[in-house]
């Protein structure tokens, strides 16, 4: 079947009532979360000027000295309140700074002596065989970061990347974006005094490569602060960020990986675990009631596996998606955090890229998977907090909200929201992903493909049997992938889609997109365009029925 794209195809009448008499599935009047499109911010982002950028970096006022101010409103020195004990933590590191001379002489001489050997490390299967690249520098061409290879074998190739970067700054007065060729795309991201570069042989599109190496940078921010990283290069402009970042590779390895296999990346959303409404209700209310005394939290986040179970804030403030996903991140790679109550300073750069939050981090008992998180703008409060997690615990034992998260962890092929396309019963459906705009929360089903004959077509077995066939579960990387295009032209801003139907030999794909919502559904190959909306109608009319269960329908402060 050849491909096509279909721009007037129109929904039901039921599917647009539901965008249009009542909220769209998994609205609700207050949010958790920032609903800030991602892909208008990454897009105005690669447009802007190298001046805008820097303004940007560098004129964004403190959210957490407004929010000390507002605690402490006779403390004096705002100065004071700005800092934060992991500038302390890092001033030791920095008093080292004056010996960076003679490390990177070391480092210089080590290149010199390596150099016969680079031109053909370039060429090596361990770099030419990846299928992207991610490369981290400092503006004057230092080695932070390679996702693969060594990165002092890689120096030569940072120097180029830095002078490439460098003669269209200083001919044009403005940023390289990218480069394309035939087979490959290179991505560059012009961040204050790092220089970030993808290359890619993947579907991606330009706007995904630089959403991807902004997470990466606000990785680094999150361990240092733009503040800290601003003021290190100020310093000493040739200055070794790895030695810094020593340990945190693994952040942004993890992260690299976690983008190309979850779509709440791609769609600027937050994942939520499905549980019965009474059982959140529970679980945020024994959280509200322990911890609405504690003046200084800011946040209480409760997590499982890459799902958010509830947040409980402060008013006033919400957290943006990106901000939970590098949680997320942070506690999917940390495994010291099963074993004992963690006490880390944590920058959140969307809330606040100039200091950092507090934060008490421990799974919640022994016998459930779920991790909270307890970010708070006080550096000593970590007792207090310890105290706090355990009333909670306990109160989440007591109600038997722990087994309902084992119970929602661990899939239950019998719950609506495990097997969604069992119980709706469109089998024509294959897998969908749905994004509540207002509320940036995510919901999708379980990805499959169908295992065909080798002509891809049902054939009768000798005898006259007819080969069923066979589903299977797609990989998280290739259900991403497949979605990759789609998204892309939803939010393109020079002509945006707001609705595509295309189909191929292997499958259907719808993509949606309204002022409340956005859905993309997979379906069979042979799917006619006016059952696939009635189809859509049905599974919207579902979300909608299930949206206490699937999502996080209110805003809870302390």
């Amino acid at each position: 079947m050849s491909s096509s794209s279909i721009d007037n195809v129109q929904p039901s009448t039921s599917a647009q009532n539901n965008t249009s008499d009542e909220l769209e599935p998994g609205a609700c009047p207050d949010s958790i979360l920032d609903p800030t499109d991602s892909f208008e911010e990454f897009a105005s982002e690669m447009s802007s000027s190298l001046q805008s950028r820097h303004i940007a970096l560098t004129t964004k006022s403190s959210t957490i000295s407004e929010i000390q101010c507002e605690i402490n409103k006779d403390f004096k020195e705002s100065s004071e309140i700005k800092s934060t004990k992991s500038s302390e933590d890092l001033q030791n590191k920095n008093d080292s700074m004056s010996e960076s001379g003679s490390s990177s002489n070391l480092i210089d001489q080590n290149n010199e002596e390596l150099d016969s050997d680079k031109e053909d490390y370039l060429h090596s299967p361990e770099l030419i065989n990846k299928e992207k690249h991610v490369f981290i520098l400092s503006s004057a061409g230092k080695p932070i970061y390679s996702r693969y290879g060594n990165e002092d074998k890689l120096a030569g190739l940072c120097g180029v990347i830095q002078a490439l970067v460098s003669v269209v700054e200083d001919q044009n007065h403005d940023i390289l974006r990218s480069i394309t060729t035939k087979d490959c795309k290179t991505v560059f991201l012009v961040k204050g005094p790092l220089i970030l570069v993808a290359i890619s042989k993947s579907n991606e599109s330009e706007t995904q490569l630089v959403l991807q190496l902004t997470y990466a940078f606000n990785q680094i921010v999150s361990v240092l602060t733009l503040t800290q990283l601003n003021r290190i290069f100020e310093q000493r402009r040739n200055y070794d960020l790895r030695r810094l970042l020593s340990g945190a590779e693994r952040l942004i390895d993890n992260l690299l990986i976690f983008m190309e296999k979850d779509p709440a990346f791609l769609l600027g959303a937050v994942r939520c675990l499905p549980l019965p409404e009474k059982s959140r209700e529970s679980i945020t209310n024994a959280i509200t009631s322990t911890c609405n005394k504690i003046r200084d939290l800011v946040f209480a986040i409760l997590i499982a596996g890459n799902q958010l179970i509830t947040l409980v804030r402060m008013k006033k403030y919400t957290l943006h998606p990106s901000d939970i996903h590098l949680l997320f991140n942070l506690v999917r790679s940390t495994e010291s955090f099963k074993s004992a109550e963690s006490w880390t300073p944590i920058c959140l750069p969307k809330f606040d890229a100039s200091g950092f939050l507090h934060g008490h981090v421990s799974y919640i008992a022994e016998d459930c998977q779920a991790c909270l998180i307890l970010l708070t703008v006080q550096r000593d409060a970590f007792f207090p907090l310890s105290q706090a997690k355990h009333t909670i615990a306990e109160k989440l034992r007591r109600s038997n909200c722990l087994g309902a998260i084992n119970d929602a962890l661990n899939r239950n092929e019998d719950l609506p929201t495990t097997n969604p396309l069992r119980h709706i019963g469109i089998l024509e459906i294959r897998h969908f992903m749905y994004k509540c705009k207002s509320t940036a929360q995510l919901f999708t089903s379980d990805p499959v493909s169908i295992d065909r004959p080798q002509d891809n077509r049902t054939r009768p077995k000798e005898g006259g049997d007819i080969v069923e066939k066979k589903i299977e579960k797609l990989s998280d990387i290739d259900y991403v992938s497949n979605y990759r295009k789609f998204c892309s032209q939803i939010h393109c801003t020079s002509t945006p889609a707001k609705l595509i139907f295309r189909s191929n030999s292997d499958n259907t794909i719808l993509a949606w997109v309204t002022n409340g919502f956005e859905l993309y559904v997979t379906f069979d190959a042979l799917m006619e365009k006016d059952q696939a909306i009635k189809a859509v109608d049905r599974l919207l009319r579902w979300i909608k029925k299930e949206e206490q269960r699937i999502f996080i329908m209110n805003a809870p402060t302390f």
